[in-house]
């Protein structure tokens, strides 16, 4: 599923922290905004790692899950484009 994550994260190193945590699942679309492609239980433990590192009193993170016809319909403007799904394979 297609999901936006935004976060403000007061303290640099955290924010540094989040930030490539959440790049290495999807494309950075803005500074503090990313668009991830998990399933469910992908995106749990996402937010766990997340909720480790954040400091929970001043810092913030949103999940916006968008449906298949949400996220089929993106409309994108100027230099922004949508992220084409990259799919890894992996051997155990």
């Amino acid at each position: 599923m297609m999901v936006v994550a935004a976060y403000d994260i007061r303290e640099d190193g955290r924010r540094s922290r989040v930030a490539a945590i959440l790049q290495s699942w999807g494309d950075r679309v803005q500074k503090s905004v990313f668009l991830i492609d998990v399933s469910k239980e992908e995106l749990i433990e996402v937010r766990d790692r997340l909720a480790a590192i954040m400091d929970l009193d001043v810092d913030s993170l949103h999940f916006f899950i968008q449906c298949g016809t949400c996220a089929g319909s993106m409309v994108c403007v100027g230099q922004s484009r949508r992220p084409e799904r990259v799919l890894y394979w992996s051997a155990l």
